[in-house]
């Protein structure tokens, strides 16, 4: 999920910095420091929206650079359980698949990539045994977020394809026709009905 985080934060400006203005210094130093960073509290920095507050500059003793208390605003990307993704798979494994979300990558295990039972193939890619439906390297799909963890650093996200509406956009996209045709032909066994029959 994204969200705008606003930060109250003491910001280290180093010297290559001192020229400009102290709000310019503040937000350049952001830019190198926090984008593309990742704070367990707040998720992965995505970009500096906006230096609103800086206040007097701090001199530490043996120091080079000079600390700032700062309020900003940071465009920041959470990732949460449940959450619906949207990403293109990059790399195809025989445990499943990683799926480049733009901020993170996260993993499909082989049993979570559809409802059927799957085998990588000699071309690389995952093939389910009955629908005959593949996922390659490439492929643009929906997943569900269904675990978070932290413990080496980085989040590693685990992700399902397993349910209704997700998956390959090919699969979503033939889910939604059936899911179509079945109500067309719902409605047309009631449309022969007289009326005040009941459903």
């Amino acid at each position: 999920m994204f969200y705008i985080a606003n930060v109250e934060d003491h910001i280290r400006v180093v010297p290559k910095h001192f020229g400009l203005a102290t709000k310019d210094a503040v937000e350049k130093q952001l830019n190198e420091s926090y984008v593309m960073s990742i704070k367990k509290d707040l998720g992965i920095i995505l970009g500096v929206i906006s230096v609103d507050e800086v206040g007097d500059g701090i001199i530490i003793p043996g120091d080079g650079a000079t600390f700032y208390k700062s309020n900003f605003k940071l465009l920041v990307w959470r990732p949460e359980l449940h959450e619906l993704v949207y990403g293109t798979i990059e790399e195809i494994t025989n445990f499943g698949a990683f799926i480049n979300l733009g901020a993170l990558k996260g993993m499909i295990h082989i049993s979570q990539t559809m409802e059927d039972y799957v085998t990588l193939s000699k071309s690389g890619t995952l093939a389910g045994q009955a629908s005959k439906r593949v996922l390659s390297a490439g492929d643009e799909c929906v997943a569900r977020v269904v675990a978070i963890s932290y413990k080496m650093g980085d989040p590693k996200i685990g992700l399902t394809m397993r349910q209704p509406g997700l998956g390959k956009l090919e699969w979503v996209e033939e889910g939604k026709k059936k899911v179509e045709r079945v109500k067309k032909t719902g409605d047309k066994k009631n449309s022969n009905k007289p009326k005040g029959a009941k459903k």
